[in-house]
């Protein structure tokens, strides 16, 4: 990976990079205002940036002895460099910090990139959310993917 820095807290001014990384990468992109009220609750948001550029980021949260990463997301441009990769540590980091067990994802059962990238990291699919996300011409199902901390 080239050298890009440690990630760092999201903050209010960050949402407009972030909302168009949102709108490039993904097919059904979080609104402005999920990204706020993630922020406003405290839950661990981070942004990976290099010179001052935002590259891409992680939403984690905890509570109960448990931990979800919320949104993982990198620039089109910018991924297979290693960056996913670098912020699901920053992720599990965040778990452990807030002393979570077991740290959990959702993902698109046709995301076959970000299951084989996941699985790298030691997750396992734990079960399956039917119909969960939107897709075109209907709905698609989730992967429920966990890790110990």
């Amino acid at each position: 990976m080239e050298t890009i820095g440690e990630p760092r807290p999201m903050r209010y001014e960050d949402l407009r990079a972030v909302l168009a990384i949102e709108q490039r990468a993904v097919h059904y992109p979080w609104s402005g205002r999920i990204f706020r009220d993630c922020i406003s609750a405290g839950y661990g948001c981070f942004v990976q940036e290099r010179h001052r550029q935002i590259l891409g980021y992680a939403v984690v949260s905890s509570a109960a002895g448990e931990a979800a990463l919320l949104n993982l997301c990198v620039d089109p441009a910018w991924r297979r460099r290693g960056i996913a990769s670098h912020l699901i540590g920053v992720a599990v980091e965040r778990a452990e910090v807030t002393r979570a067990a077991s740290l959990f994802l959702e993902v698109r059962a046709s995301n076959t990139p970000a299951i084989a990238l996941y699985r790298r990291h030691g997750f396992n699919e734990v079960g399956r959310r039917p119909g969960y996300y939107p897709a075109a011409g209907g709905r698609e199902d989730a992967l429920i993917m966990a890790r110990a901390v």
